[in-house]
């Protein structure tokens, strides 16, 4: 969550909401990706964090399915980041920050719960909650000069 964090904050940096992500292999600890929020900069609607570092994980593995690897980002995924992951077939998802207005795992259509998703992560939420949710604050605060 650490990587993740650093990726957020390079996000800020750039003007973009301050969200990273970061896949690893649970067997080795080897760091595959890292994603770092960028619509803005790249004029592109789906470059989410974890968007960025599941196509990085993909391209380096030559694989679209990421099976039996974690995706740790430090905020609660979107319906069209669920939809990757699910797609990505992730094993584990781990992620700091609940986002009770644009989440979709542990709110909204709670995507992983629903019959016509066909592959569910195991899901971790709340690591290192209180760092994401003060970069993000902090952020969206600078941003309406408060």
């Amino acid at each position: 969550m650490r990587i993740a964090l650093e990726a957020a904050q390079a996000a800020a940096e750039r003007g973009e909401t301050p969200v990273g992500a970061v896949v690893v292999d649970p067997a080795s600890g080897e760091v595959i990706s890292v994603g770092a929020n960028g619509p803005i900069g790249s004029h592109d609607p789906t470059a989410h964090a974890e968007v960025v570092a599941l196509r990085e994980a993909a391209r380096k593995l030559g694989n679209y399915r990421l099976s039996g690897l974690t995706l740790v980002v430090t905020l609660e995924p979107c319906a069209m980041c669920a939809g990757a992951i699910s797609h990505a077939r992730i094993g584990r998802l781990v992620f700091g920050a609940e986002d009770p207005k644009g989440g979709a795992v542990v709110h909204g259509p709670r995507f992983f719960e629903q019959p016509t998703c066909h592959s569910r992560p195991i899901v971790v939420s709340g690591v290192l909650s209180d760092e994401s949710s003060a970069m993000l604050k902090a952020f969206f605060r600078a941003r309406r000069g408060r």
